[in-house]
């Protein structure tokens, strides 16, 4: 097998002629880390529900990055067709498919698991882990596993630890993790990398219901470094594992939580 190093004739963090695909990008991490890979040379297709929303970021993307290449595909994670539609769009439009960032992510349901309505349950991992490994698939049979990339898998500190409150999904979180591990794995010789990122509490929408009120306070006073975390902190943590900076690191989770972990609380 022929041995890959780090390709050093251009700067480690430039991702020009990448083509990448970020699911679930409308808005929050998604979107920022959409915008960081478009403001190194990647040309990016944006994946979200919604068309409306997806379009504006989009647009946000394009104001924020000049000559930035970016195309929308709305859809919903779970519908495998739509899987299909989203990687060819991100072939059309870069040529080919190097970079994947699964960053789709739900939480309809809160409390007990022995409580948990199950049909949520099912919902969750169907969002967090199947579609995941499905758009794997998918990057796979469209070239990845010829010319090689990166996939990277946005994960939780709730799936490194429990919570009692978001209990079904960091076990979502947790099964995505080991998921990350088995295709790294798997993927290697294919010359494709698979981490993952294992954020804190991000100061995005989807967080609204664990820091609303007071709770965002008594959230921030847990973390060592004394703030909760931006959607750009998890995008340049982002754009390194899927650049060349990271061409000898696969299978990792990287906490990006502030500290929280290293406390040994929650």
């Amino acid at each position: 097998m022929t041995e890959r190093t780090a390709d050093t004739s251009v700067s480690p963090t430039d991702l020009s002629g990448r083509s990448a695909l970020v699911t679930g990008a409308s808005r929050g991490i998604g979107l920022a880390i959409a915008t960081e890979l478009a403001r190194r040379g990647a040309s990016v297709v944006i994946t979200g529900r919604k068309p409306d929303p997806l379009n504006e970021a989009a647009e946000s993307i394009r104001a924020a990055v000049d000559g930035a290449e970016v195309d929308v595909c709305p859809g919903n994670t779970g519908d495998a067709t739509h899987r299909v539609d989203a990687v060819a769009a991100a072939v059309r439009l870069g040529g080919g498919i190097d970079i994947l960032v699964n960053n789709t992510g739900i939480n309809p349901t809160y409390g007990p698991l022995v409580d948990a309505d199950l049909d949520a349950v099912r919902k969750i991992f169907d969002t967090n882990v199947v579609a995941a490994l499905g758009f794997v698939q998918e990057a796979c049979r469209a070239g990845m596993a010829d010319s090689g990339g990166a996939v990277l898998n946005i994960a939780s500190v709730a799936g490194l630890r429990s919570t009692g409150v978001i209990a079904a999904y960091g076990a979502s979180k947790a099964a995505l993790i080991r998921l990350t591990a088995e295709l790294a794995w798997e993927l290697g010789p294919k010359h494709i990398r698979v981490n993952a990122i294992a954020p804190a509490i991000v100061k995005t929408k989807f967080a609204d219901a664990l820091i609303a009120g007071d709770n965002e306070a008594r959230a921030v006073a847990g973390y060592p470094l004394g703030r909760l975390g931006s959607t750009e902190d998890i995008a340049q943590a982002a754009a390194f594992l899927v650049g060349e900076n990271a061409s000898w690191i696969t299978g990792q989770t990287l906490q990006v939580d502030g500290g929280l972990l290293a406390t040994g609380s929650m």
